[in-house]
C-alpha cells in the first residue's frame, strides 16, 4: 500500500475517533458489529491492492479459507450475471445492475468475515468500510448520509447529524493513489477508475497490460 493512501486512511480513522470521543457511547460501531459488512459494495482499485495486501499478510490457513469464501461468493455473482468475469469491473455491467446485484445477495457476509463477526483484515479494509457508521457534511456543501443497516435500534445515534469532514481534499489527494495503485496492479493508469467489489478484489486475476485505454464497457442487458 502506498504511504500516501496509508495516510489518508489513517485521516479518515482520526476523524471517526475524534467524532466518537466527542459523542462518546452513542455510536455503537465496535470490533465484532458486522451490521455493514453484507453483501457487495463498491471498493476502488487502491483498495483492490490495499486489500490484496491485508490477504497476503494472513496465515496461510486463514488465507485459505477467505479465498474459499470469496470464491462462492464469485460463483453467486455470476449465477445472477453469468455474463460478467474477471476483473469483475462494476463500470461493465453499470451501477443499476450492479446496485440489483448486491440487494440480491445483501445477507451475504464478507469473505474476510470471520466467524465472530471481525474482519480478518482490519488494518487493510477499505476506505468506505472506514466512513460507514457516520453522516459525512463537506466544505462543498455535500451531505452524505449515514448508511448503518442497524441505527433504527439505536435512537441516539440515529439521530446523530452528519458531522463536517474535508472529503473534497481527501478526495483531491486520493487521485494519485488511484493512478499508482493501477499501474501496479494493471501495468496502466487507464485502470484509474477501475471499481470492483470486495470478493474479486481479493481472488480474481487481474490482467497486466500495456498502457492504453481499458477494455470497452457495457455488457448488453440482460
Amino acid at each position: 500500500m502506498s504511504a500516501t493512501y496509508q495516510r489518508l486512511l489513517e485521516r479518515l480513522d482520526a476523524w471517526f475517533a475524534a467524532v466518537r470521543a466527542d459523542v462518546g457511547d452513542t455510536i455503537p460501531c465496535r470490533s465484532g458489529c458486522s451490521a455493514c459488512c453484507h453483501g457487495p459494495f463498491d471498493v476502488s482499485v487502491a483498495d483492490v491492492a490495499l486489500l490484496r495486501e491485508g490477504l497476503s499478510g494472513l496465515p496461510a490457513p486463514i488465507r485459505s479459507q477467505v479465498e474459499r469464501r470469496a470464491h462462492r461468493l464469485l460463483d453467486l455473482v455470476r449465477a445472477l450475471e453469468p455474463a460478467w468475469s474477471a476483473p469483475h469491473e462494476i463500470a461493465v455491467i453499470g451501477e443499476e445492475r450492479f446496485d440489483r446485484l448486491s440487494d440480491a445477495l445483501a445477507a451475504e457476509p464478507c469473505p474476510l468475515l470471520d466467524a465472530a463477526g471481525h474482519c480478518l483484515a482490519y488494518a487493510e479494509r477499505p476506505l468506505v468500510c472506514r466512513i460507514m457508521g457516520l453522516g459525512v457534511s463537506t466544505p462543498a456543501g455535500r451531505i452524505i448520509e449515514n448508511d448503518c443497516p442497524i441505527q433504527e435500534n439505536f435512537p441516539k445515534y440515529a439521530a446523530l447529524s452528519p458531522r463536517p469532514f474535508a472529503l473534497e481534499a481527501l478526495e483531491a489527494e486520493e487521485d494519485a493513489c488511484l493512478d499508482d495503485a493501477a499501474r501496479r496492479l494493471f501495468g496502466t493508469s487507464a485502470y484509474r477508475d477501475y471499481e470492483t467489489f470486495i470478493a474479486a478484489a481479493l481472488v480474481d486475476p487481474l490482467p497486466h497490460v500495456d498502457p492504453g485505454p481499458p477494455p470497452e464497457k457495457a455488457l448488453p442487458r440482460g
